[in-house]
């Protein structure tokens, strides 16, 4: 079972697809647009949003399947 984890976008470049989501616990977590779970490949800076972590690279751990959460 993979563990949900709650955060907040903290910064998103639509342009080059990527951005950083900041987790409930303090880490940063790095994501490509392509990781938005509904497909839009957009996410609003400072929403609310609920993600996987998982293996990146060049092997560090990235957010994926991001959903923002209704506020």
């Amino acid at each position: 079972m993979i563990a949900h984890r709650r955060g907040r976008v903290r910064s998103f470049d639509e342009r080059r697809g990527m951005g950083e989501i900041t987790s409930e616990d303090g880490n940063v977590f790095a994501f490509h647009s392509t990781a938005v779970a509904n497909g839009s490949r957009r996410i609003a800076e400072g929403a609310q949003v609920e993600f996987d972590v998982v293996a990146g690279l060049p092997g560090r751990w990235e957010a994926a399947e991001i959903e923002a959460l209704a506020a």
